[in-house]
C-alpha cells in the first residue's frame, strides 16, 4: 500500500492525519487538512492547481508540483 493512505502525520507540520489528507499542490508532501487551508493561502497556489492540471490533461498523474 502506498505510504499516502497509511501514514500517521503530516509532512509538513507533523500533526495528525486522523481528521483528514490530501497532496500538496507544491510538491509530493502528504498533508493535513489545515496545512492545505494555509497553502490555499500561498501566492503560488493558483500557479501550481494551473501547472497540476495542464500535467494531468497531458497523460502525467504523478507530477512532482512547482517545488517539487
Amino acid at each position: 500500500m502506498d505510504k499516502f493512505y497509511i501514514q500517521k502525520t503530516c509532512d509538513r507540520c507533523g500533526g495528525s492525519l486522523e481528521n483528514g489528507r490530501i497532496m500538496s499542490m507544491f510538491n509530493t508532501e502528504c498533508i493535513c487538512i489545515k496545512c492545505s487551508k494555509k497553502e490555499k493561502k500561498d501566492k503560488e497556489y493558483e500557479k501550481a492547481v494551473k501547472a497540476d492540471h495542464e500535467e494531468i490533461k497531458k497523460g502525467n498523474y504523478n507530477f512532482k508540483g512547482i517545488r517539487g
